[in-house]
């Protein structure tokens, strides 16, 4: 998993992920890629993918099997990124964009000024299709249902169940933290770790999840005395 990872470097962007993809050869880097879906596949389940590959020339047939391989796993390749225009008109012929959007200049001022002990209360519990983002820590004083999701900057505190996704340490703040009555979560996130599918407990109890020294998402009883 390691030598996979080195290839290819994952990160959440605002349209997707964004695979960036070292300078070996293409084929190395085409099963890395699979290899860490294949590895994760609830995280990639659904997800929009970009992928740099810096200045590799890809043919169209290399491209459209990528696609297909991409597609059978249930994620939709979206863009490529090339320093190389064959790669790039490889690319629009199959319809796929060649530039993705980056956070522009105030976006990034507006984050660094939220300080970090600074927290949005959300009184209220998320329903399915709801969504809460903020730059900085979330509380929400209610239940975090099946298909809503937060995502924050900082530490996320939910006085309820969790059901649905919870993202913290977005910005990759590996020290954040998600704390719950019931942790029984669609997928947990802080920073670039990911757990798997939570399975509801018959008796739950409180729940704290971080990043142990191993580098892994775990989750404990919390125990706040």
């Amino acid at each position: 998993m390691e030598q996979t990872t080195s290839l290819v470097q994952i990160k959440g962007i605002r349209d997707g992920l964004l695979a960036t993809f070292s300078g070996a050869a293409w084929e190395d880097q085409r099963i890395a890629l699979l290899a860490q879906i294949d590895d994760r596949p609830a995280f990639f389940q659904g997800a929009r993918l970009a992928i740099d590959i810096g200045s590799q020339i890809l043919k169209v047939n290399e491209m459209v099997d990528f696609r297909d391989r991409l597609s059978e796993r249930s994620v939709s390749l979206w863009a490529v990124v090339s320093e190389s225009s064959v790669t790039e008109q490889t690319a629009q012929l199959l319809g796929l964009a060649t530039r993705i959007s980056k956070p522009r200049p105030e976006e990034h001022k507006r984050a660094e000024s939220t300080p970090q002990d600074v927290a949005l209360f959300v009184n209220k519990t998320l329903r399915s299709g709801q969504r809460v983002e903020y730059p900085g820590h979330i509380v929400v004083f209610g239940d975090v249902n099946a298909g809503a999701e937060i995502v924050a900057g900082g530490n996320v505190i939910v006085w309820g169940r969790v059901r649905g996704m919870i993202h913290a340490g977005a910005g990759g703040d590996r020290a954040a933290t998600i704390c719950a009555l019931d942790l029984s979560a669609t997928q947990l996130r802080i920073a670039s770790e990911v757990s798997a599918l939570l399975k509801p407990q018959k008796n739950p109890q409180p729940e704290i999840a971080s990043i142990n020294n191993e580098g892994r998402l775990q989750s404990e009883v919390w125990r706040t005395g």
